[in-house]
């Protein structure tokens, strides 16, 4: 018997948990079954909130900012479907900082041109001359490879935000690794269920949980993803306590709430958006439609061979131009006219009033929810007539409305 006290833990471990072999289970069942308590007589079905800023000593987590029981159950189950190990943080942005955070002062990051404003803001503005960015088209493989030269991290979008293009993500993780670059894929619009980056190559996953893995428009949270034991894993979850960016336990508990039915809302809303998108092609007031599962798109094949799928997200341009658009967000009836993604609920905006937006005029970034498919092509249609109407001249032009906040804030979700 060897009677040598065990090794302490390190507070930015994950809690231990028993060593158990699992059936080779679907990534349906796994967002069902993962992060579930122990199933014994009288426990709780769900794992509790778990309200603590402290406590008894002796265990791996000790401090409130260091661990909590309900961000693991939320953890372990995004961690099951990206096939990693994840870390759950208070915002989508909190964890693209804690990820950022792994560059050395003075590296080089390349980053997407198109892509979410928030991510190029941080790194343009919040931390001016700490990092040095590098823009590139993503869709493009040679030029982003080229970009890679020297750089310490790559961050994908794809498909990007708003403009939906397709990156070659095996081909870059491949390059970039040779090049001694690490990957960092934002998986924020296809979930686990349409793209697994670790699968393809990527080092890191990152998350704005607040869309479709909570789905509920009710939660802020964010999340990243590494391989098991990895020191990536460990230097997430120190950054995360020492900068404080934790998530509460009732937000933990509601996405993880929201990621059991994340398999039902995600193919509903998939299926939604491919007839929409069909239909929205062949609409007069629709000047392009931007959808990678239209034979059309021109990243139709590259998404075909990496996604399960091609996503919730359409963008399309209205004929006529910004006032045009503006009136056709404005107009509708069941569509949520917000600036958020990836609810249960459908919602659409025009993204180019979001100052620093860099997108075209009159482009229309639209979230399909699950709403009846017959419902919302009802609400488009309708849109889409008021909009003709302003480009016409017979109906009254919309103000073309901005951020009401300071214009150096950056650009909403």
């Amino acid at each position: 018997m060897n009677d040598r006290p065990e090794e302490p833990r390190s507070p930015f471990s994950p809690p231990p948990k028993p060593h158990m072999s699992e059936p080779d289970w679907s990534p349906t069942t796994r967002a069902i079954v993962s992060g579930r308590p122990a199933r014994q007589p009288d426990s709780p079905l769900s794992e509790p909130v778990v309200f603590a800023s402290t406590y008894h000593s002796g265990g791996p987590i000790a401090y409130g900012r260091d661990g909590n029981t309900t961000w693991s159950a939320l953890e372990e189950v995004i961690g099951a479907l990206e096939g990693g190990a994840a870390v759950s943080f208070a915002s989508g942005m909190a964890a693209v900082a804690a990820v950022f955070e792994q560059v050395s002062v003075g590296g080089v990051i390349v980053l997407p041109r198109d892509g979410y404003y928030g991510t190029r803001a941080f790194l343009g503005a919040t931390v001016a001359g700490r990092w040095i960015v590098r823009l590139v088209d993503i869709w493009d493989t040679a030029a982003t490879v080229a970009a890679c030269q020297g750089a310490e991290l790559l961050w994908i979008e794809s498909p990007t935000n708003p403009k939906l293009d397709v990156a070659d993500i095996p081909a870059l993780c491949e390059a970039a690794h040779a090049l001694g670059v690490r990957v960092a894929v934002d998986n924020t619009y296809m979930t686990p269920l349409g793209q697994r980056p670790l699968d393809l190559g990527a080092d890191l996953v990152v998350h704005s949980v607040s869309k479709l893995l909570a789905g509920h428009a009710d939660v802020v949270m964010g999340a990243a993803v590494a391989a098991h034991g990895s020191e990536l894993c460990f230097g997430l979850r120190r950054q995360r306590s020492m900068a404080g960016a934790i998530p509460g336990p009732m937000e933990a508990f509601l996405a993880l709430r929201g990621i059991r039915t994340l398999p039902l809302r995600f193919r509903q809303a998939q299926a939604n958006a491919q007839e929409l998108a069909r239909r929205l092609a062949a609409h007069p007031s629709v000047e392009r439609v931007r959808y990678p599962g239209l034979p059309a798109d021109p990243w139709h094949d590259r998404a075909r061979a990496q996604m399960d799928g091609f996503g919730t997200m359409i963008a399309f341009e209205v004929h006529g131009g910004p006032n045009a658009a503006e009136a056709a967000a404005c107009s509708t009836r069941l569509i949520v006219h917000a600036t958020s993604l990836g609810g249960i609920e459908s919602s659409m905006e025009r993204r180019a009033k979001w100052p620093g937006e860099d997108s075209p005029p009159s482009l229309l970034r639209l979230s399909v929810g699950c709403e009846d498919i017959e419902d919302l092509w009802a609400d488009l249609d309708h849109a889409l007539a008021i909009a003709a109407k302003v480009t016409a001249g017979l109906g009254t032009a919309v103000h073309l409305r901005t951020s009401p906040l300071d214009q150096k804030t950056p650009g909403r979700e």
